[in-house]
């Protein structure tokens, strides 16, 4: 039977990842009933892309209640920025809805436990879209791991690099600011917590970190003038900019594929919001996040990690080690925002058993977002979980609540130069 589906926040990420595959791959699964945001321009942008969702009432940001009533969703999809997630979670397992968030699942360990309690009250179930676990090569390395190959789990070390265009719009954007992100070690580092909690099966006890803001903000070594307000658009000193020059030319920018930036028009356009643009200088004294991390994290199982993010490198990707009892299991990523300076192999898995030969484990390659997993992930939600995969996948709000607690720990930790116990940053206030 189809199910009815509002959605909290008409952003970039909602358009391209839910609302244009339901209206597509889903359509006999899923209607979109409602759609809610702070901007009513978003409603403009989202229904000259999709004109069929013409006749779907629209709702301000404070209309969830009478949203409901009139549209009697069956589920909510959360998509809006990072700290109004914890609103419409609570609010929809208030009328006992389900609810499908994107990750992170709110920006502070303490809004995480606000979302279990509620939801251990509620007839309603939340659903966070941790996509890179359905990654081919990520599921691969979760079905190693439960075949044996390496035992039990002692150390991961896992180093994770963004390139200079993808890094850099960040600092552009709202996430820049740590009361609406939570940080990047929530919002992009959840992301790479829950790969690792899900990979080895425990949950984080304590973290250990150091941080720092060593590319952006007013003291970036590359700062072409000291002074804020700036946006590339009308920027007169953009042509000095080596973040900007380098995906540019004096006479056109040239823009890449970034799931992140801008839904219509160009990051030089006029902002195609009313009160919102995505071009902000990323030398702007308004950032108070940080972009480097060094983090050590304890487990329950007795597995350590290391880990390691940077937020401005010449490619993306990342390097992962896993090991155990038993064996090791390595993989390595390269890619960038439309260009890599060098060339690239087919990523592979390599399994070293602790006494024999190495296994290069190869893998079917897919289409789509986030290394393929967003079809799947996609397939999964709407159609339900794949009967034949014999271990659970879909992540919930306990996992949810660990990414964003390891990821809180993280930055209080770099602030307070102390390790940070999980169960400290998921206690109820």
């Amino acid at each position: 039977m189809k199910k009815k589906y509002a959605i909290c926040g008409v952003s970039n990420r909602s358009l391209k990842m839910f609302i244009g595959p339901m209206l597509s791959t889903f359509s006999n699964q899923a209607e979109i009933v409602g759609l809610l945001d702070i901007d009513s321009r978003r409603f403009e942008v989202c229904k000259s892309k999709y004109p069929e969702l013409a006749g779907v009432p629209e709702y301000g940001a404070d209309a969830f209640d009478k949203m409901v009533a009139q549209t009697k969703p069956d589920v909510i999809i959360v998509t809006g920025r990072d700290d109004t997630h914890v609103t419409y979670i609570l609010k929809a397992l208030q009328h006992d809805l389900d609810v499908l968030s994107e990750k992170p699942m709110a920006t502070t360990g303490a809004d995480c436990r606000r979302i279990m309690d509620a939801e251990s009250k509620s007839k309603g179930k939340v659903t966070v879209a941790f996509n890179y676990r359905y990654a081919p090569i990520h599921s691969r390395i979760k079905e190693l791991v439960l075949e044996g190959k390496v035992g039990r789990v002692t150390s991961v070390d896992l180093n994770w690099y963004i390139d200079t265009y993808h890094g850099a719009s960040y600092f552009k954007r709202w996430n820049r600011v740590r009361e609406h992100s939570g940080g990047l070690s929530i919002h992009k580092s959840s992301h790479h917590f829950d790969l690792v909690n899900w990979w080895t099966g425990q949950q984080p006890v304590e973290v250990f970190a150091f941080g720092a803001l060593n590319y952006y903000g007013p003291d970036g070594e590359l700062n072409p003038k000291k002074e804020d307000g700036r946006h590339c658009a009308t920027c007169e000193v953009k042509p000095d900019c080596n973040y900007y020059m380098r995906w540019s030319s004096r006479g056109k920018e040239v823009h890449v594929a970034d799931d992140h930036i801008g839904a219509v028009g160009t990051v030089d356009a006029q902002a195609p919001y009313s009160e919102y643009r995505s071009d902000a200088c990323i030398y702007d004294s308004q950032i108070d996040i940080e972009d480097t991390y060094s983090v050590n994290v304890k487990y329950n199982g007795g597995a350590l990690l290391t880990y390691s993010v940077n937020f401005s490198l010449p490619y993306e990707g990342y390097r992962l080690a896993i090991n155990g009892t038993k064996g090791r299991i390595e993989s390595m990523e390269y890619h960038s925002s439309g260009r890599v300076p060098f060339p690239v192999p087919v990523q592979t898995i390599d399994y070293f058993p602790l006494f024999g030969s190495k296994e290069t484990i190869h893998v079917v390659h897919r289409q789509g977002g986030h290394g393929g997993g967003d079809p799947t992930l996609l397939e999964d939600i709407f159609l339900g979980p794949d009967p034949k995969r014999p271990y659970d996948i879909l992540s919930g709000s306990i996992d949810g609540a660990y990414s964003v607690g390891t990821g809180e720990a993280v930055w209080r930790s770099v602030k307070e130069n102390r390790p940070i116990r999980i169960e400290d940053v998921l206690a109820s206030t």
